[in-house]
């Protein structure tokens, strides 16, 4: 496994090693899961931006929507245990 070096400044460095004796985790441990924790995040949101610039794409491309007060019905009943229809996209009226 290769090695890499960082350089924290001695409060950051002091923070880590009390957040992770809360934790009960050594500090190589906390920064590793932190670093984890960031890696995962943000291919979380690369994935998120993918989704959104395909369904911009086709929102332009079609110019159907829903609209929003059928999908926060939607959403509401699907909170409340509900299986309700999903909405249909349109065309809003020009």
């Amino acid at each position: 496994m290769p090695t890499t070096t960082i350089r924290l400044e001695d409060e950051l460095k002091a923070r880590i090693a009390a957040a992770a004796a809360r934790s009960g985790r050594s500090s190589h441990a906390f920064i590793l899961d932190a670093l984890s924790d960031m890696v995962e995040r943000s291919e979380l949101d690369e994935e998120l931006h993918r989704i959104a610039d395909k369904r911009w794409a086709a929102l332009q491309r079609t110019g159907e929507s829903v609209a929003w007060e059928d999908a926060a019905a939607y959403l509401k009943a699907r909170a409340a245990g509900q299986k309700p229809r999903r909405p249909l996209a349109r065309r809003p009226a020009p």
